[in-house]
Formats: C-alpha cells, sequence, structure tokens
C-alpha cells in the first residue's frame, strides 16, 4: 500500500505543476483529457486524498466534478458506492 500511495503523491505533485495557469488539462478548452482525468482523480482521491498541498489539483478535480455530466455520472453511480474495494467515503 505504501508504494501506491507514494506513486499517487509522485502524480499528484505532477499534475499540480502541469496545472499552473490552466483551467483544464489541455490549456482553457474541456477537452477529452479532461474527461479521461475525471474518473481517475474522482478514485485516486478516494484513496489518497489529495491534501491541500496540492490546490492547483483539488480546484481542478472540483472543476471536473462541477461539469454538469459528470456530476451527473457520479450522482448515478451513488448507489454503488458499497462495491468499491477499499470502501467510499462520505463526501463527493
Amino acid at each position: 500500500m505504501a508504494h501506491g500511495v507514494s506513486k499517487l503523491d509522485l502524480a499528484y505533485a505532477w499534475l499540480e505543476n502541469h496545472l499552473e495557469g490552466d483551467a483544464w488539462a489541455s490549456g482553457e478548452n474541456f477537452t477529452l483529457a479532461d474527461c479521461a482525468a475525471a474518473p481517475s482523480l474522482f478514485y485516486a482521491d478516494w484513496t489518497q486524498q489529495i491534501t491541500e498541498k496540492y490546490p492547483r489539483l483539488r480546484a481542478y478535480r472540483r472543476r471536473l466534478l462541477g461539469r454538469s455530466s459528470i456530476a451527473r455520472a457520479v450522482e448515478e453511480a451513488r448507489p454503488y458506492r458499497q462495491l468499491f474495494p477499499l470502501g467510499a467515503p462520505d463526501r463527493d
């Protein structure tokens, strides 16, 4: 588990730097890259919470979850959260 946590922290740090000055993964426009990032960051944060150490990444995840299509997918999947192998936190 510690290996996975260290790898997520490494990815979080890279993303924090990559997102500098951009609203979305590839700049100012929402793209397929953001569509791909949404589920990954949604579940990664459940596994290893994105802390205040990464304010840009936290804000990016919040923007993703604020998109109507992503918010709808999250809401429609809510009844299945108990199936998440590590346990779903009571948030999002």
